[in-house]
């Protein structure tokens, strides 16, 4: 039903310009979307809203793109993940994500902030493609087989970088404290 909804509102949009069917599309998935960039970008709240809004923007310029092959949403992540990638390439004047610091003055009276900044100090231990499929599974609940489309990876490669990244993750955590209950 959401599917067939989703492209029910697409069809609104490419055929009569229908901006308020778009919009319905963006408050439907603009949290998944940021929450995807935070994940990715190791909680920079600033950056995930300014790329989540590249994201919308290429999807609407790019609407008429979409083919039904996939989901709305996979094509929309795929989107994402591209946007994500181009942002890193464009950034070479700067350290990469993996020697990143977490900056905890940033974060405003959270509960758990502190398990939080534990997360995103072992995501940003992972290889960038790892810190991906662990996002898209474990934070976003795709499906291996969406995840490949949305990187394009085969889905054995996803796999790999699951459990190359979980193994990581799990060690970090143990490390600093976390046993796993």
């Amino acid at each position: 039903m959401g599917q067939l909804n989703d492209i029910s509102l697409v069809a609104q949009v490419v055929v009569f310009k229908n901006t308020r069917a778009f919009d319905t599309l963006v408050k439907k998935y603009q949290s998944p979307v940021r929450r995807f960039f935070l994940h990715q970008t190791l909680g920079d709240e600033e950056l995930s809203d300014d790329l989540a809004q590249e994201t919308f923007l290429k999807a609407y310029t790019n609407l008429s793109s979409f083919k039904n092959l996939s989901s709305f949403s996979t094509w929309l992540y795929r989107i994402a993940y591209n946007v994500f990638y181009d942002y890193i390439r464009g950034k070479k004047e700067t350290s990469g994500l993996e020697e990143r610091e977490i900056d905890a003055s940033c974060q405003v009276e959270q509960t758990k902030v502190g398990e939080q900044m534990d997360i995103y100090r072992g995501l940003s231990r992972l290889k960038e493609a790892e810190r991906t499929c662990i996002t898209l599974f474990f934070m976003e609940d795709l499906p291996i087989e969406k995840i490949a489309i949305v990187t394009g990876m085969p889905a054995g490669t996803v796999k790999s970088h699951l459990s190359r990244g979980k193994e990581k993750l799990s060690n970090f955590l143990k490390q600093n404290g976390y046993d796993g209950k």
